[in-house]
């Protein structure tokens, strides 16, 4: 049996090289003993260095990765779990895309657990000030991690606090920072920590008074916000009395007059509902009734009605949802962020965007208010259903050769299709008048992607659509330069 010493807990370097040399060697995971701060003798011998010299080693880049998580887990079995892997990369080149293989699994538990300690740790240390005993300010703060993950977390502390001067103490050593170089020292007990400081009674009066009764899960808190961290939190003496209040306060809630939302302009009398088709003999007389729209009480918060825009003869009718903020102050259809993404995606797809008309299946702008902002708000079915009057009306006088909803509203708004998008998307349908329907994503999803590589792709996706579209439409293409 061969004795391998560690210098210390996270001790990566070391091992690594005990397990480069073992390797080398030829000698097997079970033929070795990991060790922390022993001084047995018995250590590795030199006749089994310069026994296996000649043996070259390799593995992944990702097991480095991955070794350098799983060895700061507190599990003692970790050294020889790491070695075991090692020793099977060497003949298994793809073991670690093995995920049911248990030496795999386990490797890759142990690594989250490391990464979800982490986590916590970076979201549950509060600190409190004392004096440096130079009139000076000072944190210091308590926390207990499950694993050795004080040096991989220090960074964080160290970038977020820079100009304080702190010290975290754990049982696992001490994180010290004077705002100019990090120390790590010996392990601490809770008694070394101070219990309260000043801000702490501000703080429980912001937390209690920023608790939202109606929206408590204490299921999904106590997920994310484990109890056993509570007793480190100056707040946590507040999280069950407001718990047992919650369903007190939300029916107290429920009980209060609503308050209605201050409206941008005052209403204007009720008109009748404009439905006599026949009153209507074109376009311009289309868009000018649209003006006083009252089918639905859109009209009441809206700046105006936005109508379509394009060509009367253009090839293709380009349906979105609704206007957003800016198309309805501007009074026209895709002028805003999602129209600037569309005008990119149909120049790159080669074609026209002025031959193209483009409207909305609803033509008022819907949306709650948040401070001074606007924020867009889905239209309900009726609300689409009593527009739809409006955009029967622009497709009967375009005549389209092809019709493209833009966005699952859309696509109920002209089929009444209520299943997800993607069931529609690519197939070729056609209106009650046969008329060709394709349908496609709403720009405005591309500029929600929070993904870089997704938008990117989906990007890419949209413009193949645009130009199967082009196919189907000749007339929509861009000329070709000669």
């Amino acid at each position: 049996m061969f004795v391998a010493r560690l210098s210390h807990p996270v001790d990566f370097e070391g091992w690594r090289g005990f397990a480069r040399r073992f390797a080398q060697a030829l000698v097997a995971p079970s033929a070795i003993d990991w060790r922390v701060g022993d001084h047995d003798a018995g250590l590795f011998g030199e006749d089994v260095v310069e026994g296996g010299e000649g043996r070259a080693l390799s593995v992944p880049r990702a097991f480095i990765a991955l070794a350098q998580e799983v060895i700061c887990h507190s599990d003692p079995a970790r050294f020889d779990l790491l070695y075991r892997l090692l020793w099977r990369l060497q003949e298994e080149r793809e073991l670690l895309q093995i995920a049911s293989d248990h030496d795999v699994h386990r490797a890759e538990a142990l690594a989250r657990s490391v990464r979800r300690d982490m986590h916590k740790m970076t979201a549950f240390v509060r600190f409190r000030e004392v004096d440096d005993g130079e009139g000076g300010e000072a944190f210091v703060a308590w926390f207990e991690p499950e694993h050795h993950i004080l040096e991989k977390v220090a960074p964080f502390f160290v970038e977020r606090f820079t100009t304080m001067r702190w010290t975290i103490l754990t049982p696992r050593g001490t994180l010290l920072w004077d705002g100019r170089e990090l120390k790590l020292g010996e392990a601490a007990t809770r008694a070394q920590a101070p219990t309260s400081d000043a801000m702490e009674e501000w703080w429980r009066t912001y937390y209690a008074s920023i608790f939202n009764p109606a929206r408590l899960k204490p299921k999904a808190m106590k997920a994310e916000m484990p109890v056993k961290y509570w007793r480190n939190l100056p707040e946590a003496e507040l999280i069950s009395p407001l718990i047992a209040d919650a369903a007190r306060r939300t029916q107290e809630m429920i009980m209060s007059a609503p308050t209605s939302p201050q409206k941008r302009r005052p209403a204007a009398a009720s008109e009748p509902a404009t439905s006599d088709i026949s009153a209507i003999e074109s376009w311009e007389d289309a868009a000018a009734a649209a003006r006083s729209c009252r089918r639905c009480d859109l009209w009441c918060d809206a700046t105006q009605t936005v109508f379509g825009e394009g060509p009367r003869s253009a090839p293709v009718v380009f349906v979105g949802e609704q206007p957003g903020d800016q198309e309805d102050l501007a009074g026209k259809p895709f002028v805003g962020p999602a129209g600037k993404v569309l005008d990119r995606a149909m120049a790159d797809a080669g074609l026209d965007r002025t031959q193209a008309y483009v409207t909305n299946a609803v033509k008022h702008f819907k949306f709650q208010l948040r401070g001074k902002r606007r924020i867009h708000e889905k239209p309900n079915a009726g609300e689409v259903k009593a527009c739809r009057f409006w955009l029967d009306l622009e497709l009967g006088f375009v005549k389209p050769q092809l019709v493209v909803a833009l966005g699952a509203t859309a696509l109920k708004a002209l089929t009444g299709h209520a299943g997800p998008l993607t069931a529609a998307r690519g197939r070729e349908l056609a209106l009650p008048d046969g008329t060709p329907l394709l349908a496609t994503v709403h720009p405005s999803y591309l500029l929600r992607l929070p993904d870089e590589e997704a938008k990117e792709s989906e990007t890419r996706r949209f413009i193949a659509d645009l130009k199967h579209i082009g196919s189907l439409a000749p007339g929509l293409r861009l000329p070709k330069v000669a």
